[in-house]
């Protein structure tokens, strides 16, 4: 089973030459070798089309390694960044299957936000530990970047770093951060690094959103990417080495999916869905999430606590007026359903709250961003008792003061998204230049 032409990179620096993880050859005769300038920089080859499966169904990153043998690990001494998301085509997780190995030497673990096994809440992880199935040693990533993280790598005595999370397709959600601090902790420490890639399940013909500009970076966008990227995490390494780790890129190789096209959502795929985290519980949470998130920047509840986070928002005191106001916007593909609901825990813990369900009914037309944007600019029509928090998260989430300037100077959708076109006319430009799929 051989990659896409783009599925492998050539390595240099701290790998040395391209034959130290295996050559393309060694990862099927349709390999490429991506190749560097004279600064260093990985050149990217021509995008290439997914080839199919006889049953239509994905193979990731880690199946389509699997299947040629685990070559691009050999002679390694191997970690492994993952969550309950890295798990085969038949939900065996990729720690077992590899610890099991023979051919591979795996030796650590590292977990992300939420930790390896998943059970911690957002803005937490589980720390480290030793995993009981496999006795390996667990490194917790959360919150450690740069040379503490290089240290990391280094006292786990690792060669190579392993990236294999199902991300969800929004700059805010973590997973893509854990994997740029770990190709520029792993580029300090002298470490190569492998990226297992997964579909994004929001699909990926489009970014949308507003691009962040670096004085509002933080752990939820640290570089400048629009707001729904619509990348894989493969394709977003390419772009972080090329774009914005240039000055000292990582020795990196990304193994790509079969058979995903930038149109597929997941149900397409074939692939079980385990949560990502805590509250991502469906596909259909991840389509609302890069819209409906933005309220952890305000005083309503973005439905933590319920069994539907992100796709219900709201707070004590809202009625229907809402819903009707964000279904008079006439936004593509999308209702908006007057809804209420009691949060277990997180914003209005135990108290009833009236709201809005959102009801994707076209998936291609729907723009989760400018949903969300539809959202924030009728709440604070039709309720007075709307705020953003206090420490104007919200900027981190939109990635500037833009978005909440003009919501409060009561523009519109369509205004507020003219204000971020340029950006995003300019990161889809960049973008294009790292996609592996058609």
């Amino acid at each position: 089973m051989s990659l896409s032409r783009r599925g492998v990179l050539g390595l240099a620096g701290a790998m040395g030459t391209a034959g130290a993880m295996g050559t393309a050859g060694a990862m099927g005769t349709a390999g490429a070798v991506g190749t560097r300038g004279a600064a260093g920089a990985v050149a990217p080859t021509a995008p290439a089309a997914s080839r199919a499966s006889a049953d239509g169904r994905v193979r990731t990153g880690f199946e389509r390694m699997a299947a040629d043998g685990y070559g691009v690990l050999a002679g390694q001494r191997v970690g492994v960044v993952t969550n309950p998301t890295g798990i085969t085509a038949d939900a065996r997780h990729l720690v077992d299957v590899l610890h099991a190995d023979e051919r591979v030497d795996l030796v650590a673990v590292f977990g992300p936000e939420h930790g390896f096994r998943g059970t911690a809440q957002a803005g937490g992880s589980e720390g480290a530990s030793r995993d009981p199935a496999t006795g390996l040693p667990v490194y917790d990533t959360y919150d450690t970047s740069g040379q503490r993280l290089a240290d990391v790598f280094t006292a786990a005595g690792i060669d190579t770093v392993v990236f294999d999370i199902q991300d969800v397709g929004a700059r805010f959600y973590t997973y893509i951060w854990t994997l740029y601090d770990c190709m520029r902790a792993a580029a300090l420490a002298g470490k190569a690094v492998v990226v297992l890639d997964r579909p994004n399940p929001v699909g990926g013909l489009r970014a949308s959103g507003p691009v962040l500009q670096r004085p509002y970076a933080s752990f939820v966008g640290r570089e400048p990417i629009a707001l729904a990227h619509g990348m894989t995490a493969a394709e977003l390494a390419l772009l972080f080495n090329g774009e914005f780790l240039a000055d000292r890129p990582v020795a990196l190789r990304t193994v790509a999916m079969s058979g995903w096209r930038r149109d597929a959502f997941f149900g397409a795929t074939g692939l079980p869905w385990v949560p990502p985290s805590p509250n991502m519980p469906t596909p259909d949470t991840a389509l609302a999430y890069a819209g409906t998130c933005l309220f952890e920047g305000t005083n309503l509840s973005e439905g933590r606590g319920t069994t539907t986070p992100f796709e219900v928002v709201g707070a004590e005191g809202v009625d229907r007026r809402w819903a009707e106001a964000a279904n008079a916007l006439g936004l593509p593909g999308v209702w908006f359903r007057e809804a209420y609901f009691t949060p277990t825990f997180s914003k209005h813990a135990g108290r009833l709250c009236g709201g809005v369900r959102l009801i994707v009914h076209d998936r291609e037309a729907f723009d989760p961003v400018r949903a969300g944007i539809g959202l924030l600019v009728t709440a604070r029509r039709t309720w007075s008792g709307f705020g953003w928090r206090a420490d104007h998260w919200i900027d981190r989430l939109t990635g500037s003061d833009r978005v909440r300037a003009m919501v409060d100077a009561g523009a519109g959708v369509e205004e507020i998204a003219g204000d971020w076109a340029a950006g995003l006319t300019r990161f889809a430009e960049t973008r294009g230049g790292y996609l592996l799929y058609g």
